[in-house]
């Protein structure tokens, strides 16, 4: 490494421990969390003004994931470690059906709003749970946790319990790949030879059903074996998702002794969601991608939201470490400099989310029900930690 890439690394790793504990986290504990009824709102404005009290369940064990990995990582504020408790106590008073399957949506005091065919919440409950029981020591966490596995698991695969999305059988990339990430995290707490099991499974069905190297791609949906489905939705490439799915692969490398099967299919994907993803003209990772290069059929398709950033300044840093190859490190500094460059609010604090092609804010809200205090925050601790680790070889 040269002087330059040690100096450039060290202002990173400043740069996102003081982004996180002096802007993202205080704006969202002072304008989300919910002193009165428990854990967070997320839809609020550029100023944090609160525009919806309905509140996210994604967000309740996401927020109480994030609290606690800050709790361990940046700094042992207990006002953190307060709210991530408050959110997980509002996700089981108030937001799991009494099938066992959860909310998408509830009001600001936990009444139903909106329930979907996922398990996405249930997933982010699962990372929350373990998490706080690390960072609070309380096992009992842990044990709810290993629970809410299993019970993601047992809705999976049981027959009709999830309505099928639609009447052509496919599976998706999403839970496949987010599977890898929950058990990992659960994995802290627990030695379940389920977690491995599922890690192994999710990895087995990436690489033999949803890579496909005739188009250099991680497809988002294909047949249940894999086969490619010659549909707008069956053709759509999420660069973002395979960058989050290519540091989620290095994470299980590195703790199985950077595996080298699996170090090779992680910067393999990394490498194909690059190709596909970076914007050459304006710069920035873009939303979606038609593998035969139609036009892709969401109305989003080149906007630049901020999470496909995250994913991918996470990316490289992981895929440098795991193969030394500096041009993972240049693909980071892209990444990082868009992002730092065009997304923060020097104003109002936190970043904007959806930003037009070229850069420009398509619309300044800080949060919905689908953006909040997750990917920013993860991205931030995660990255200070791996440039700690690179900085310290």
């Amino acid at each position: 490494m040269t002087i330059q890439q040690e100096q450039y690394l060290k202002d990173c790793r400043a740069r996102y421990a003081a982004d996180l504990t002096d802007n993202i986290m205080p704006f969202w504990m002072r304008h989300g969390l919910d002193r009165e009824h428990g854990g967070v709102y997320t839809c609020v404005d550029r100023d944090g003004t609160l525009m919806d009290t309905t509140k996210s369940v994604w967000f309740q064990g996401r927020f109480g994931y994030v609290c606690a990995s800050a709790y361990r990582h940046a700094g042992a504020n207990p006002e953190w470690l307060a709210a991530s408790k408050s959110a997980l106590e509002f996700i089981e008073r108030h937001c799991i059906d009494t099938d066992g399957h959860m909310f998408f949506s509830v009001t600001a005091e936990g009444a139903p709003v909106q329930k979907r065919r996922y398990v996405f919440s249930e997933c982010f409950a699962a990372i929350a749970m373990a998490e706080y029981a690390v960072a609070s020591g309380d096992s009992r966490w842990g044990e709810k946790a290993v629970a809410m596995f299993r019970n993601i698991l047992r809705m999976l695969s049981t027959p009709g319990f999830l309505p099928a999305k639609t009447y052509t059988e496919a599976i998706g990339h999403s839970i496949t790949m987010i599977l890898i990430n929950v058990a990992l995290v659960v994995k802290q707490v627990s030695d379940d030879a389920v977690l491995d099991e599922q890690i192994d499974r999710s990895v087995d069905l990436l690489r033999r059903c949803f890579m496909h190297p005739e188009f250099g791609t991680v497809l988002e949906t294909v047949s249940p074996d894999g086969g490619f489905i010659d549909t707008c939705a069956g053709r759509t490439i999420n660069p973002g998702h395979c960058m989050e799915t290519g540091w989620f692969l290095l994470d299980v490398a590195r703790q199985r002794g950077w595996d080298r099967q699996l170090v090779d299919m992680a910067t393999t994907i990394i490498d194909w969601a690059w190709k596909w993803g970076w914007d050459e003209t304006f710069e920035g990772m873009i939303n979606f991608r038609d593998c035969r290069n139609f036009p892709p059929q969401d109305y989003s398709q080149d906007m630049k939201f901020w999470w496909p950033q995250c994913e991918t300044i996470l990316a490289g840093l992981y895929a440098y470490i795991a193969t030394g190859d500096e041009k993972y490190l240049a693909m980071h500094r892209k990444a990082h400099d868009y992002a730092f460059r065009v997304f923060p609010d020097a104003e109002y604090g936190e970043w904007y989310g959806y930003l037009h092609r070229d850069g420009t804010v398509a619309q300044p809200a800080k949060g919905n029900l689908f953006k909040g205090p997750f990917h920013i925050p993860r991205m931030m601790i995660n990255a200070t930690r791996l440039c700690d680790e690179i900085l310290n070889k």
